[in-house]
């Protein structure tokens, strides 16, 4: 599938999940601050992208983890941000998510900005590119 053909089928997982406008579903939308989506949405995307896809998304693969969150080599508690260590973990753990504004100022309150739709459109992408698809 190419990322055009992933992202058709994303907007209408939102469509379905959210309620959004399909309009509203476009690469650069915030899917926490732009489409509303919640902590408990997240698992019904999930989902209906591993349906849509027929892909398995593993626990904690769209997420760092609490381990990153708690090992203070990769996070400054006092500060609320992510080491230089924690924050090239994440980009290990997460290499479909682009950091690029995130790295500017690591906090953790920000680490919602980088789950946009088209953080999910190369996620989703990668998963068929590099393993194997569930029968569906």
């Amino acid at each position: 599938m190419t990322k055009d053909e992933i992202l058709k089928e994303i907007k209408c997982v939102m469509v379905d999940a959210m309620g959004v406008d399909e309009d509203e579903v476009v690469s650069g939308a915030l899917l926490k601050a732009d489409l509303g989506v919640e902590s408990i949405d997240y698992l019904d995307i999930i989902f209906r992208l591993e349906k849509v896809f027929g892909i398995k998304i593993p626990r904690n693969e769209l997420a760092p983890g609490e381990e990153v969150f708690s090992n203070p080599e990769f996070a400054d508690k006092s500060k609320g941000k992510f080491t230089k260590e924690g924050l090239a973990e994440l980009k290990r753990r997460m290499p479909f998510a682009n950091f690029s504004k995130f790295e500017k100022n690591p906090r953790w309150d920000r680490l919602d900005d980088i789950y946009n739709v088209q953080l999910l459109v190369d996620y989703v992408y990668l998963r068929l590119e590099t393993k194997p698809v569930l029968s569906k």
